[in-house]
């Protein structure tokens, strides 16, 4: 079980996250959503011990992460940032560091290859594993960094944006074979993420956040539009697709015009379309070309 207590971490003055508190039981996926510049990021390399916050506690199974040596981290946290600059090495070996946190005095043994290779199989990777990692597409090299962290056996693992670079379709397959390890192996996943309808269908609980603060912490039932307006700011609908909540933002036509002294109005983008178009027809030109 990972038990987060109260974390406070700044910039120097600038207070970043504040007070953030949460617990995230094996088999569970959370997903941290809210704004860009939130803290999110922040966040989970408080979690992995990257980042040392000033004020708080991270614990697994009652154990201090923010006092191990690194080793003793990796090998209860696996972390994939948001990204990551690919090196010479193939696929296989840029996986196989995974393992590096259990490796003995005489080097990787055999079971850290066949945990390896079975990981990359599982991701349907094993065909890149002779390949350099720099030769590969960004979302191949993404499916790579998450095969890595799983590779490490944690208890818990953590993905800054595992979706980044990846179409719709390899989206779904990758975080199906994530919910797939989390469930088959005990695991706790937390992730970040901007596309909440993603977060929705892969997620067991949601962390939303804003300027540095947990606004709201629970499972999809908390997922409502004063919260999603009081999150990103906008109106929102909900409505229930095979029983999964969806947040269709609604978008106006109404924006506010700004004049050169200053004074604003609001106009209708519409009224401008239909006032441009009379007077190119006023002057003979077809608006329409």
């Amino acid at each position: 079980m990972l038990s987060v207590r109260d974390i406070k971490f700044s910039y120097g003055d600038t207070l970043v996250l504040d007070g953030i508190s949460f617990d995230a039981e094996p088999n569970t996926i959370i997903s941290i959503l809210g704004p860009n510049g939130t803290g999110k990021t922040t966040l989970l390399k408080c979690l992995c011990n990257l980042h040392r916050p000033q004020e708080g506690s991270v614990l697994i199974d009652g154990e201090d992460v923010l006092g191990m040596p690194g080793r003793e981290v990796a090998k209860r946290i696996g972390f994939v940032p948001q990204s990551t600059v690919p090196t010479r090495n193939t696929v296989f070996d840029t996986a196989l560091i995974g393992r590096k946190p259990h490796m003995e005095w005489g080097g990787m043994s055999k079971k850290d290859y066949e945990i390896t290779w079975d990981i990359l199989k599982a991701l349907k990777l094993d065909y890149l594993a002779l390949k350099k990692a720099n030769e590969i597409s960004g979302g191949e090299f993404q499916k790579v960094q998450i095969a890595r962290a799983i590779i490490q056996e944690p208890s818990v693992l953590i993905l800054d944006e595992p979706s980044n670079n990846l179409d719709i379709s390899n989206q779904h397959r990758t975080m199906h074979t994530i919910m797939d390890f989390v469930r088959s192996r005990g695991m706790c996943t937390i992730m970040t993420m901007h596309d909440i309808n993603l977060a929705v269908h892969y997620s067991d609980k949601f962390l939303f956040m804003k300027g540095g603060k947990a606004v709201a912490y629970g499972g999809a039932e908390i997922i409502t539009e004063d919260l999603i307006r009081e999150v990103y700011g906008i109106e929102s609908d909900i409505i229930y697709h095979r029983g999964v909540p969806l947040i269709v933002p609604r978008f106006s036509s109404k924006y506010v015009h700004e004049h050169d002294d200053g004074s604003e109005h609001e106009h209708d983008i519409h009224d401008h379309m239909v006032a441009s178009e009379e007077k190119d027809w006023e002057s003979g030109k077809d608006p329409f070309e």
